[in-house]
């Protein structure tokens, strides 16, 4: 069997020893006969694999006891209504929510929550191509936000907030964190509320995320239904309906994957490691490869870069995938290329793509 290099913005490459051990698991889990995704999720079995879980995330994470964690469906996309819903709607005289845009998901994440309550952009950097972070003097906050929502890493345009981030603001800070949760330590207490699909650094698709502080919960209007009302999820231990099972059985093991390696510190080591040689690819490449972004600014996650002559694109993807690099393709709303260094794509891949590029430079430059 040949595994590609797999850059895919998401659904997104795996841990192998993970991928292993569920090949392994997936007719027989532990002697019970069965595989994950046959049981029952009020078994015994399954409500194991959910508790071990969640203890490795809070441990991974440093979750403080007063948050909640709540494994739900939907993506984070479903979170861009479901958090003004209960965070905005229930929220004492009428306050409105602020939202930072800095690329197309927390754009996306403002649209949405704008059809269900009052809610402000209080700074963009739309202008500027996404392209970059907003400099303080550009926040325009309320005195009384209910919440200030930011997109802490934007996947399309590779733009990433410090992990260390700091707004004018005493407003709880909502984060998604889809795109780079887990890739690096930062301190959950900074923020009321932290979100994310799992089909990146987590596991397969089906599952989200969500870290909520205990007072942010109980909020919600009445006619908001149990499914949408974080307090009614927590109540249920996030199984008011069948959560999905077996892609919280993946994510537990790449918990206990990332513990292996040394936990959030060992892995950021790895990733500044991989971001920095790929980076230094486009840079030296003499404009033969661009990134628009500041590089202040640019994610250790996804990097987006265009070629000089877009002519070559589609040379550049058929003979990438011919050496066996693939989903560079960038997304269709901006164009060029991008290649996604998860936590699970070790360096051997980032290197592989780095010789791949600097040999194309060389041979169409």
């Amino acid at each position: 069997m040949a595994r590609v290099w797999n850059f895919s913005a998401g659904p997104a490459v795996l841990p192998e020893p993970v991928l292993e051990q569920v090949r392994d698991e997936l007719l027989d889990w532990h002697g019970t006969g069965m595989g994950v995704m046959e049981m029952s999720h009020r078994g015994k079995a399954f409500t194991g694999i959910i508790e071990a879980a969640e203890a490795d995330l809070r441990a991974l994470l440093g979750v403080p006891a007063n948050y909640r964690v709540l494994f739900l469906q939907g993506g984070a996309t479903q979170q861009f209504s479901q958090i003004p819903l209960n965070l905005l709607d229930g929220a004492s005289g009428g306050r409105a929510a602020d939202y930072v845009v800095t690329g197309t998901w927390s754009k996306k994440a403002l649209t949405e929550a704008q059809r269900l309550g009052r809610v402000r952009c209080a700074a963009s950097t739309e202008a500027d191509a996404f392209s970059r972070l907003p400099e303080a003097a550009e926040y325009d906050f309320s005195a009384d936000a209910a919440y200030v929502h930011l997109c802490t890493n934007e996947t399309i345009h590779g733009v990433e907030f410090p992990a260390d981030v700091v707004l004018p603001t005493a407003a709880p800070l909502v984060a998604d964190m889809s795109s780079h949760l887990l890739s690096r330590p930062f301190d959950v207490s900074r923020f009321g509320l932290i979100y994310g699909g799992a089909q990146k650094n987590i596991g397969p698709a089906g599952l989200t995320l969500v870290l909520v502080r205990d007072d942010l919960t109980g909020h919600a209007a009445p006619q908001v239904p149990g499914l949408q009302n974080y307090a009614v999820e927590a109540a249920n231990g996030s199984m008011l309906n069948t959560p999905p099972t077996f892609a919280i059985y993946v994510a537990g093991l790449v918990f206990r994957w990332l513990q292996e390696l040394g936990g959030l510190s060992a892995i950021a080591r790895i990733n500044a490691d991989k971001a920095s040689a790929l980076y230094a690819c486009i840079d030296r490449s003499a404009g033969f490869y661009r990134n628009p972004v500041q590089p202040a600014c640019r994610s250790q996650m996804n990097v987006p870069f265009r070629l000089a002559d877009e002519n070559l694109n589609a040379s550049f993807l058929a003979e990438s995938e011919a050496a066996g690099l693939f989903g560079l393709k960038g997304h269709k709303s901006f164009g060029g290329m991008r290649a996604s260094i998860y936590n699970a794509m070790p360096l051997a891949g980032v290197s592989a793509l780095v010789e791949f590029m600097d040999d194309f430079a060389r041979r169409r430059g």
